[in-house]
């Protein structure tokens, strides 16, 4: 998930850091609510631009002793301290309450409620800053004063302003009853005997001097907002899921919760959510990220995949351009709205990945299996058509039938698969492959992709393509077990370097390859034992990389380090092939981690063995919430109920594999198709009420090998 050109090694505000997210919004405070950047990464973002860098709260001259900071909801928090009496009594009697909503600007409901049996004076003062910095530059640290900032009050609000590339972006801030100054906003209160003080502080951010749609209200009171309205409406339309377990329950409904938090909507369609990669950093479109949280979603609501792959196809590639990597037909890594971006959704886009193209095709095939409206299938042929000529005419670059990737520029991303950091590709030995390099899951991917064309083209009816697309993907599979194959180790290269040589790190891209069906059946065995084994297995989830190889670092970014996500598809990948054991094995780590994060999966940790340590090791810049570790679960629960529809062939699947002390597992309304379905489950026993005209259920699992995203083509 790596932005584009910049590293990993991002600051999240420090351990008890407080995150917001709603839209592309966010905002990172410290646990008293306080933003003191100071060269940090606090601050209030909107649209890729700091809005907010300094907003500290001091009650007669003192800040307070915080108490507690609750967060109810992704999009707004209470944060709860002790302020200073004036004359320093020890056991202050005056309780400060910041009520804080995020959204398209910051809005802060202050109240003093005085506990004590007289009546005090107090002077409350707010220190506020605006330093407009790039999303990017605050990421990085690179912080320059090419950008001067202006400050003015104009009619009783503070203005801060800046002008970078041409733009310019500004906050105003007020608050009724203020005594506004170029650097904070300062109130006198008389606060009587067991009484409230309150004030409502709210910043609106400007570009090129115009505001967002009436973000509050004229009086400055808060507004039931679009993006309030939204969060309520995804509540009420996403599953109602209990569980026996109350672990897997609490983790099922944050992830749900999560994933909620993380949409983000283009003004041009604001009924289509697209899936950001994950706060506070990568509050944006992530073909990639998106593509693989919104197909693991899919049991909480498929139209997040739709709305993924509209926004993603209207950006689709259409030229040659050696800077942001864009060509025709490729689905972009990357969308960004700050300074250096444009204003709009569609505005400067980095297409630097070789596998959102594929997985493009991939699910949208896949979503034609859940009911997806024949519209908007007949709508996105013309992209994944479009997606497939890029895999066959720029990813194949020289021919061999395998999709690799070179950069073809200095500033964009070395390696453009899922492990994009710098030195996330290496052999056994530790040396780094150089590039082309062709990635093992990315040929699956691509795989995929053709299967999925060959079962949409039957859908239409259209036989040609069928067994174009059928031809395609086994002489593609045919292909990948000969050069990919080690057989003296026993398990795939992770990919072929640019001179074609197999790079024999043992990784968990293999699973990979396990969950779209590109492996053989007679070497399924051998990647699976490899995939449990110590070297790679920790207990709470799959090791990037086998603890036994030259470059294996447990607290690495890519090289040991465990991503929930990559288990979740190697789970589903050993399911597929039947290793139910070793399936159930694998979700129950992932749950037993995630219950040690408050049920909210990071987007990594590290990779030390579950022995080491009383919990998993958290790894220190992993965002949270983040888009593909909420999804997770949700695919680990669909891999359990082994929950698969098939409209193309007018069946469902349901055999449950619970592990007996998990109890019962009901999801009530869940999306399928037209309908809305309840699943319940007991151990191996399930039902589904509700089912679609035309659907028939079978209470058995689907052939491991059967025609789905990755299966086997022209059975």
């Amino acid at each position: 998930m790596t932005a584009w050109n910049a590293d990993t090694e991002a600051d999240i505000g420090g351990a008890d850091a407080v995150t917001l997210v709603e839209g592309s919004s966010f905002c990172i405070s410290a646990h008293s609510g306080d933003i003191s950047s100071e060269g940090g990464t606090n601050g209030a973002f909107y649209q890729d631009t700091r809005i907010v860098s300094r907003w500290v709260l001091r009650i007669n001259g003192a800040l307070r002793e915080p108490l507690v900071a609750h967060r109810p909801d992704a999009y707004e928090a209470t944060f709860v301290g002790r302020a200073k009496w004036p004359d320093g009594r020890f056991d202050s009697p005056l309780v400060v309450r910041q009520d804080r909503h995020i959204g398209p600007g910051l809005q802060d409901d202050i109240t003093l409620e005085n506990y004590s049996a007289e009546s005090v004076d107090c002077e409350i003062e707010l220190l506020v800053d605006a330093d407009q910095a790039d999303l990017f530059d605050v990421k990085g640290g690179r912080l320059s004063a090419e950008a001067t900032l202006t400050r003015s009050v104009r009619d009783g609000e503070l203005l801060v302003e800046a002008v970078r590339d041409g733009q310019r972006r500004g906050s105003a801030v007020r608050a009724a009853g203020a005594e506004v100054t170029e650097d904070a906003l300062r109130f006198r209160a008389t606060i009587p005997a067991r009484g409230k003080w309150s004030t409502s502080v709210i910043v609106v951010p400007l570009i090129n001097g115009v505001a967002p749609k009436e973000p509050f209200t004229e009086a400055g009171l808060p507004r039931h907002r679009e993006g309030v309205q939204r969060h309520l409406a995804w509540e009420e339309n996403v599953p109602r899921i209990s569980v026996e377990d109350r672990n897997i329950e609490e983790t099922l409904l944050r992830s749900q919760a999560d994933l909620g938090s993380l949409r983000i909507f283009d003004a041009e369609h604001p009924d289509r959510a697209a899936v950001a990669a994950g706060a506070p950093w990568f509050m944006a479109l992530f073909g990639r990220d998106s593509l693989l949280s919104s197909y693991m979603s899919l049991l909480v609501d498929s139209t997040l995949a739709v709305g993924t792959l509209q926004t993603l196809a209207s950006i689709q590639g259409t030229k040659v351009d050696d800077d942001s990597e864009e060509e025709p037909g490729r689905i972009p890594h990357e969308v960004r709205l700050g300074v250096t971006a444009g204003m709009a959704l569609g505005g400067t886009a980095y297409y630097g990945t070789a596998d959102a193209t594929p997985l493009f095709v991939s699910v949208l095939g896949e979503l034609s299996r859940w009911g997806l409206s024949d519209d908007i299938i007949e709508s996105l042929l013309p992209h994944a058509d479009r997606a497939l000529e890029w895999m066959e005419k720029y990813g194949d670059r020289d021919g061999d039938g395998f999709v690799e990737y070179l950069r073809p520029n200095p500033h964009g991303l070395l390696n453009q698969g899922w492990k994009d950091s710098w030195d996330g590709i290496n052999f056994a030995d530790g040396r780094m492959a150089e590039p082309p390099i062709a990635l093992c899951e990315v040929q699956g991917y691509v795989y995929s992709a053709y299967v999925a064309r060959s079962l949409l083209a039957r859908s239409a009816g259209d036989t040609e393509k069928e067994s174009y697309w059928a031809e395609r993907a086994a002489t593609l599979k045919k292909a990948f077990n000969e050069k990919f194959w080690l057989p003296d180790k026993g398990y795939f290269a992770v990919a072929l370097d640019k001179d074609k040589n197999p790079v024999d790190a043992c990784t968990s891209n293999m699973g990979h390859c396990l969950w779209v069906g590109i492996v053989d059946e007679d070497k399924a065995a051998s990647v699976v034992e490899h995939l449990m084994s110590p070297e790679m297995f920790t207990g709470w989830g799959i090791r990037t990389l086998a603890s036994d190889m030259g470059a294996y670092n447990p607290v690495s970014y890519h090289n040991g380090s465990v991503w929930p996500h990559d288990s979740a598809l190697v789970a589903t990948g050993l399911m597929r092939y039947g290793f139910v054991a070793e399936a159930k094995r694998l979700a129950r780590g992932i749950f037993d981690a995630a219950a040690h994060f408050d049920g909210q999966l990071p987007e990594l940790f590290c990779g030390f063995d579950r022995s080491e340590f009383y919990g998993p090791v958290p790894y220190p810049t992993a965002c949270s919430p983040q888009a593909w570790a909420a999804a997770a679960p949700i695919q680990l629960a669909r891999i359990l109920l082994r929950f698969d529809p098939d409209f193309t062939r007018g069946v469902v699947h349901l055999a449950p594999i619970l592990a007996e002390d998990k109890g019962d597992f009901r999801a009530e309304n869940v999306r399928l198709g037209h309908a809305r379905i309840t699943i319940s489950a007991n151990r191996t026993e399930g039902s589904i009420e509700g089912l679609p005209a035309g659907l028939k259920l079978l209470k058995e699992p689907r052939p491991p090998l059967d025609e789905d995203l990755g299966g086997r083509p022209g059975d």
